[in-house]
């Protein structure tokens, strides 16, 4: 099997741990890794936890923190 996916140096060596906002044990989970260590701009990493060698979503940390913090103040109607 060949793949292209192209893995961004930040993810090399990242661990990656279930979200405490992820639902039970019904495979619907998301996984978080805090790569400001990895990354001159500081960012986080979101992946979905059924593809871990699929792609991950890269966000700057100030972008994360202002997203969960509006998350627990029920700031979004989910």
């Amino acid at each position: 099997m060949t793949t292209n996916n192209l893995t961004p140096p930040e993810l090399r060596g990242a661990v990656w741990r279930k979200s405490s906002y992820s639902g039970g044990n019904e495979g619907q989970c998301v996984e978080v890794a805090d790569l400001t260590a990895a990354s001159s701009t500081g960012q986080q990493g979101v992946r979905d936890s059924k593809n871990p060698e699929g792609p991950a979503l890269l966000i700057p940390a100030a972008t994360f923190t202002a997203f969960m913090t509006g998350l627990k103040a029920g700031a979004f109607d989910i």
